[in-house]
């Protein structure tokens, strides 16, 4: 196969122009049928069921996955695999999606009068609404393309994309007509970084960290000892009555050596040496919350306290460990 290497950026920057303009476009065919459609899959109390073949059908996945993470129950089903027994899936409340560029492939011809008897409403999802496909639907979702990106008008590549678009626009719409809130996001999303940014708070964390506490009179060895031991880089300091009065940190220490000019610490206690009133967060925050904080105030841990009784501390080396960094 002989290979033709020029042109390439024009090439790609030409597809990329032809896609956003063929979405731009899409944008025409968001009227009242589409609202229609919308309040169909509202109304309904099965599953969008969508379907089609070829590309269409990896598109339909893609769709389907966003459906489902926003809060719209639905499924996959291959429309070859319908005719051999997957259209059992399919129950009379559900509504069915049905993706085909031309809407006259040979499948969806077969397919259609036999989603029809399931009692189902059909949305058609394709570029020519004079198809066999738009005709029998109960709703057209209109997808129309002048021209594939491709220069032989042969590759699925325009296509697919507005369909995909198309079905983004779909699945916003439901979310936001369901009033879909981001700890909606978060039950769907448990795993990973983007579960942990909306539901992980402070109190699934500090409990696991020792609470590095000195009193006011500690020495400075003594602060020294529990800020090592405890391994935090940081100590609270507590008044008389337990609650928060301060912290020493390792910055703490080092300011702590170039105010005073001999090695004779003895007479220094926590009180002389602590960040008095320190910033602090309370147990049912979000950790992303304490992230913003610390990445704000450049400081790199937090003590966890509920009406300035110590609970903890929150480092950020614990948040990073927990992929929100």
């Amino acid at each position: 196969m002989k290979l033709v290497k020029k042109n390439i950026q024009s090439t790609a920057r030409n597809v990329l122009l032809a896609e956003s303009e063929a979405i731009r476009q899409a944008m025409d065919c968001i009227d009242d049928q589409f609202e229609q459609i919308v309040e169909t899959i509202l109304q309904t109390s099965g599953r969008v069921v969508v379907t089609g073949i070829g590309k269409s059908a990896i598109i339909g996945q893609k769709i389907v996955a966003t459906l489902n993470s926003t809060g719209t129950p639905s499924l996959f089903m291959h429309a070859a695999d319908a005719i051999h027994g997957d259209l059992g899936m399919i129950q009379a409340n559900d509504v069915v999606l049905c993706i085909s560029k031309s809407g006259n492939t040979p499948e969806i011809k077969v397919l259609v009068p036999l989603l029809k008897r399931t009692g189902a409403k059909l949305i058609a999802l394709a570029s020519q609404t004079s198809s066999y496909l738009c005709v029998q639907a109960d709703f057209v979702l209109k997808a129309y393309v002048e021209h594939e990106a491709d220069p032989l008008n042969l590759v699925p590549t325009t296509s697919t994309t507005v369909a995909l678009a198309l079905g983004d626009a779909l699945a916003v719409s439901l979310l936001n007509a369901r009033g879909f809130t981001s700890q909606d996001f978060a039950r769907f999303h448990p795993g990973g970084s983007l579960g942990k940014k909306l539901y992980l708070k402070v109190s699934d964390i500090y409990p696991h960290h020792e609470i590095p506490t000195v009193p006011l009179n500690a020495t400075v060895h003594e602060v020294i000892i529990e800020m090592t031991s405890k391994r935090l880089g940081a100590t609270a300091v507590a008044d008389e009555n337990g609650q928060l009065a301060g912290i020493v940190t390792d910055g703490d220490l080092r300011r702590m050596l170039n105010r005073f000019n001999t090695l004779d610490l003895g007479h220094l206690r926590a009180c002389d040496i602590m960040t008095p009133s320190p910033l602090s967060i309370a147990p049912d925050e979000y950790a992303t919350h304490a992230l913003k904080i610390m990445q704000d105030r450049s400081i790199t841990q937090l003590i966890v306290a509920v009406d300035n009784q110590i609970k903890g501390f929150i480092h950020l080396h614990d948040l990073l460990k927990e992929g929100l960094v």
